[in-house]
């Protein structure tokens, strides 16, 4: 029974209050409840026992409906849907600097939805969060949107069961758009991938379901620094709900959009499309496409049971990294105002360079380097005093694609010794109030970004 955490009741209807955005999102940030994380960790595990959930690796020769293409050696499915597992051939920049790689890429043409429905119980914006099954999450269920589906998912390609409260976000008489944008997804691991982020409050009762509970902005933020339990499209869709209204930024909103121009117009993206077979620096077996080297990740396939889920059995390919990675932003306060050190990312599955975090990387790829060698601040976040470390928490990535792809996710108290306010080429201060605004917009901040501003969303809304 889908219940608030203010009332063990269901709540009677109430009219929207006549408040601005900012105030109401800020309302539902401040609104916890002590023990809503042991009720809702315990909440996930019932449901991890109730239902049946298994994973298996499998070999590819085992992939129902999957296989690789004869003419491109392109991991493929049956019905010309879903997705595909190509190469690609990226080249970064111009000469004398630019950078090129091969890479095995994830193609994924079509546009899906990551909606969560807001609703108003006494006077407090609470969102509807899903216990969903992914194969490649730890643990398996995380809180995630209301809706998270691709295109081909909700058209029932799968022919499987209808996504429950897709209507939602098709039909516009159904409620009220808070926020909606069009975003990237990794570009390091999907081609040109982008997703529907939509929040929608509605005013009208909504039918229950045991895989799904309200919860108010600030108890959600509880469960953030929980290690894998908010998923990542979760945290894209919310991310964006911040409505910024405060001034003294650093840089003016026309500098940072002219530098972010800039740095655009002298790294390039150019991502061809090669086949997977004989892609240079990668070989298959019978179980794995992976790096000579062993570094990066890696190509697996999976069998999948998941009883409460449109199909109940399955098997795919998933993109698996060699190991955990690190996310962090360097933060720092300027008269009162908080900023972050943001980098323009130009990543192989990107349309253009985008605003991402100070480090983003697996540390593993740098080890033998020499630390100025190591992609700037590295060996400031990874070695950070637990003094200056504001947010910690190991987070995973996009489970449906990825395998127990999960990042560390810091953000860390920065002066100016280790991070002057001259920030390095390829970086810029940016105020968190103009990080939230450009999330109204495409491909101006990266996935991994929109994680860390919610991050930074719950030192704001703790303070």
């Amino acid at each position: 029974m889908t219940v608030t955490w203010e009332t063990k009741e269901r709540p009677m209807l109430k009219e929207r209050q006549d408040a601005s955005l900012p105030d109401r999102v800020a309302r539902s940030a401040a609104a916890r409840r002590e023990g809503t994380v042991p009720e809702v960790l315990g909440w996930l595990e019932r449901r991890r026992t109730e239902v049946l959930f298994a994973v298996e690796r499998i070999p590819f020769d085992a992939l129902d409906g999957w296989s690789f293409a004869s003419e491109t050696g392109n991991l493929v499915h049956r019905s010309g849907r879903f997705f595909t597992v190509e190469g690609l051939h990226v080249s970064v920049g111009e000469q004398p600097t630019r950078a090129e790689w091969h890479q095995p890429i994830i193609v994924q043409p079509e546009v899906g939805i990551l909606g969560v429905l807001a609703r108003e119980f006494d006077g407090v914006l609470h969102f509807l969060m899903q216990a969903k099954m992914e194969p490649g999450n730890p643990g398996l269920l995380q809180l995630s949107p209301t809706v998270q589906a691709t295109y081909s998912n909700y058209t029932k390609v799968h022919k499987g069961t209808a996504v429950r409260y897709l209507e939602y976000f098709t039909d516009p008489s159904r409620g009220s758009v808070l926020t909606d944008s069009l975003q990237s997804e990794h570009g390091s691991w999907f081609h040109r991938k982008r997703n529907r982020n939509i929040v929608v409050e509605t005013v009208d009762p909504v039918a229950e379901h045991e895989d799904f509970r309200w919860l108010t902005l600030g108890q959600i933020y509880e469960l953030l620094r929980c290690d894998n339990t908010v998923n990542l499209d979760a945290r894209s869709a919310l991310a964006g709900l911040y409505a910024p209204d405060t001034p003294g930024a650093l840089h003016s909103d026309t500098e940072l959009l002219s530098w972010l121009a800039a740095q655009r117009s002298v790294t390039p993206i150019r991502g061809e499309r090669v086949p997977l077979a004989g892609l240079p620096g990668w070989k298959r077996d019978s179980s794995s496409v992976d790096h000579e080297e062993g570094l990066h990740f890696r190509v697996v396939a999976l069998s999948v049971q998941a009883g409460n889920r449109e199909v109940t059995s399955w098997t795919q390919p998933l993109l698996e990294p060699r190991e955990h990675g690190v996310v962090a932003f360097l933060t720092r306060t300027v008269e009162g105002v908080p900023h972050v050190l943001v980098r323009a990312r130009a990543e192989g599955g990107f349309l253009d360079a985008e605003l991402g975090p100070t480090v983003q990387c697996q540390p593993g790829t740098y080890a033998h380097l020499p630390a100025t060698d190591r992609p700037p601040f590295l060996d400031l976040v990874r070695t950070a005093a637990p003094s200056r470390i504001r947010f910690a928490a190991l987070l995973s990535e996009e489970g449906g694609r990825f395998l127990n792809a999960v990042s560390r996710y810091l953000i860390v108290e920065a002066d100016e010794s280790d991070a002057p306010f001259d920030a390095p080429p390829g970086f810029r201060w940016v105020s968190r109030d103009q990080l939230a605004a450009l999330t109204q917009y495409s491909h101006y901040v990266s996935i991994q970004a929109r994680t860390l501003l919610l991050c930074l969303n719950t030192l704001e809304a703790a303070s």
